[in-house]
């Protein structure tokens, strides 16, 4: 069949049928259907969510999380946490030992004490920690399976920093800064199995005691009709499903992509199937964070601003707010949330979990998601952008000597 022949007939295929064909080929699995993806923004949204789900536990809770902190919500969910054990609840909670590096060990034992399993992943002993490779491989995950039945993915950790909306103080006690700006989702149905058999493969791999015996796969019908995926990758493990995934929902995209993340250090390849979709006139926009809790991916990431606006790509920063969120939304339909962001770490180095949901429903509520939060950024100007300060330049040359790492 020639080319033009080729071309015209797979314009035919309705888009959400020709991404769903490429997302099983991408993940290598079937996608799961009769589930109900609720989208959650912002911390105090979450955590109200997630401590309703642990206050009705009756069987088990298993929590992954890359940090996770003693004050604030963390606090509020020792408490409920440890409330359930008291009522027979088996409780499992997995962290990240260098994302919850500060916390105290009095946090962790007093949960411990309570009976709640702890597992710590990869540790790292302070004289080494700039040393091995366990500085690097990390679990960047953001997790939580409730009695088997409800799960929650996204970006929100453990954190006093959401203990407001992207408007209000950084952390209950008032500390300056913009708050977080963040993207969760509560899901029930068939797909929560999977990410519970993500939860425990992390544990069994890498904890040094057993979870607690629970139902842990109950019987799930159907809560809803949303057809999900789930894209999964361990630290340091190659090929990356998100990011393969993604790389064919952006070549097969037709009409729009709306990107937003909160660490832009973008891979050649994915910078040249963004440029090469805005050239045959898909309308690429992202949403970046103007102000970051690091530099150096900041202005990594700034230094691939001039070639993605020769293309025609729109590009938006947030500065009222710490952007922390990682969503996106292709041709109205193929739509993700999760914990990768769209640089090094999180293809190569993190362990992460995102879902991708085919849904012209949800994925109209997240457009207007980034609507709304591209209303609150400022766009960068092609001719500004190229009259900008030399110190800015500077910074954006020695980030992006170190951009593998960031």
């Amino acid at each position: 069949m020639p080319a033009s022949t080729a071309a015209s007939a797979a314009a035919t295929v309705p888009a959400k049928d020709a991404h769903a064909r490429e997302l099983v080929r991408r993940l290598h699995e079937p996608l799961l259907g009769g589930n109900r993806v609720q989208l959650l923004q912002d911390g105090p949204a979450t955590f109200e969510a997630m401590f309703r789900a642990i206050d009705g536990a009756r069987d088990h809770i298993n929590i992954e999380s890359y940090i996770v902190e003693a004050d604030g919500p963390g606090e509020e969910l020792a408490r409920r946490l440890v409330e359930r054990c008291k009522a027979g609840v088996r409780v499992n909670l997995l962290f990240d030992s260098f994302g919850s590096f500060g916390t105290s060990a009095a946090f962790f034992d007093k949960l411990r004490d309570a009976d709640v399993r702890l597992c710590e992943y990869n540790p790292i002993q302070r004289w080494r920690a700039l040393l091995g490779k366990a500085l690097h491989l990390r679990d960047h995950r953001k997790l939580m399976v409730v009695d088997g039945r409800i799960g929650f993915i996204g970006g929100v950790n453990i954190s006093a920093v959401y203990s407001s909306g992207p408007l209000g103080p950084r952390a209950a006690g008032g500390n300056s800064g913009p708050g977080w700006r963040d993207i969760h989702v509560a899901v029930e149905g068939p797909v929560v199995q999977r990410l519970q058999r993500l939860f425990i493969a992390h544990w069994q791999r890498f904890a040094n005691v057993p979870m607690q015996q629970a139902r842990y796969f109950p019987p799930l019908p159907p809560a809803g009709t949303q057809r999900v995926g789930v894209a999964a990758c361990d630290a340091g493990r190659r090929p990356n499903p998100y990011y393969n995934a993604l790389l064919g929902a952006i070549d097969g995209a037709r009409s729009r992509i709306l990107l937003t993340t909160a660490y832009w250090v973008p891979p050649r390849r994915l910078m040249r199937s963004l440029t090469q979709a805005a050239e045959r006139g898909v309308a690429v926009s992202l949403l970046l964070p103007g102000v970051s809790d690091f530099w150096a991916p900041l202005h990594a990431g700034r230094s691939h601003f001039a070639r993605l606006l020769a293309a025609g790509v729109q590009i938006h920063e947030r500065h009222d707010a710490l952007l922390h969120a990682k969503a996106c939304v292709i041709d109205g339909v193929w739509a993700s949330v999760g914990s990768s962001n769209i640089d090094w770490r999180s293809f190569v180095h993190n362990a992460e979990a995102n879902l991708i949901v085919l849904d012209h429903g949800f994925a109209g509520q997240l457009e207007q998601v980034f609507r709304d939060d591209v209303r609150q950024a400022q766009r960068i100007d092609a001719e500004a952008w190229a009259q900008r300060s030399l110190g800015f330049r500077l910074k954006e040359t020695l980030a992006r000597r170190f951009e593998f790492f960031l």
